[in-house]
């Protein structure tokens, strides 16, 4: 693979999917489908309200997921990932195996240091 460190579009993918949240929302929207907001909230306990929204707008710019705003009362919202954000799929499978792997060369190099 050549790559022109010049012209390396690295960078430019990195702030789409840099976030604390984003790649979970992605996978949560690539694995359950369509969700609403409450039910993203649900399965990522640990984001905040204001952050969640702010990742999820960011992600919609991007035309990485669709919102769709149904006109009730309480307003119901849902998010779904769009076809161009289904192309991520295998970067950020690619991205969980290399994090596992390197997860577990990390636990052996301590392992081993820590035997001394």
């Amino acid at each position: 693979m050549t790559i022109e460190p010049d012209a390396c579009q690295v960078s430019d993918a990195l702030n789409i999917l840099v976030g604390k949240w984003k790649p979970i929302i992605l996978l949560h929207l690539l694995s359950e489908g369509t969700l609403r907001f409450n039910e993203l909230k649900r399965r990522i306990p640990n984001v905040t309200q204001k952050m969640l929204t702010k990742q999820l707008r960011e992600l919609e710019e991007e035309g990485i997921i669709s919102r769709k705003v149904y006109p009730e009362v309480p307003p119901k919202v849902e998010y779904t990932i769009t076809v161009y954000g289904e192309t991520l799929k295998p970067i950020l499978e690619a991205m969980h195996q290399w994090g596992r792997q390197h997860t577990e060369i990390i636990r052996k190099r301590s392992a081993n240091e820590a035997q001394g």
